[in-house]
Parts: structure tokens; sequence; C-alpha cells
């Protein structure tokens, strides 16, 4: 099993910065691509930022310029920098991992989510 565990959400105001965090662990090989999603009330989750394992990174057009995501292999965490934050930014931010891992003798590649983390944008 792999778990997904995020930090870093709050209640911030517009104009303001927050820096995400999200650590794997458990039964992982490798971790292919990491990022982060997110959904609003009412809405679909989407996409906010992608980065392969060593490729370029992906960004919603929305948070382009605003957003960077980050990862640290070796420490299997990803992290998302938000700078100019505003009220439409406000949403559950998840983390999602497509990793290899095992159990037992089995080895599996599966898309992981973590649990979610609150980001508050006040006007």
């Amino acid at each position: 099993q792999v778990q997904l565990v995020e930090s870093g959400g709050g209640l911030v105001q517009a104009g303001g910065s927050l820096r995400l965090s999200c650590v794997a662990s458990g039964s992982i090989v490798n971790i292919n691509a990491m990022g982060w999603y997110r959904q609003a009330p009412g809405k679909q989750r989407e996409l906010v930022a992608n980065i392969p394992k060593g490729g370029s990174t992906n960004y919603a057009d929305s948070v382009k310029g605003r957003f960077t995501i980050s990862r640290d292999n070796a420490k299997n965490t990803v992290y998302l920098q938000m700078n100019g934050l505003k009220p439409e930014d406000t949403a559950v931010y998840y983390c999602n991992a497509l990793a290899l891992a095992y159990s037992g003798s089995v080895y599996y590649a599966h898309d992981y989510w973590g649990q979610g983390t609150q980001v508050t944008v006040s006007s």
C-alpha cells in the first residue's frame, strides 16, 4: 500500500502565498508522475499541475505564472508553491501519484490520492 499525506493548506488573503507538501510512503518501488488537483464546491476535480519523474511540468492555464510544482525524488515528496492567490483558488487540494508498488512478490502500478487539504483565499 502507498499513502499520500498532504500539508500546508490554510486560510490566506488574496495576493498571499501558501506552500503545499505531499509525502508518499509505503511499499513504493518508484513513483512516475506526481501532481496536484483541486475541487471547489459544486465543481469537478481539476488538474492544477503535474510533474513526471524526468519530464517537464504541466500547469492549468488558470495557475500559470503563479504556481510552481516541484518534487524531491529522494524524499518521495511533491510541493506546490502558490503565489498571488485569488479567491477562485479556494478549493480542497489533492495530491496524486502514479506509483509502482509491491505486495509480497506482486508488483503493480496504481493511481494514489491523498486525503486533501483545504485552501481558502479571502477577498
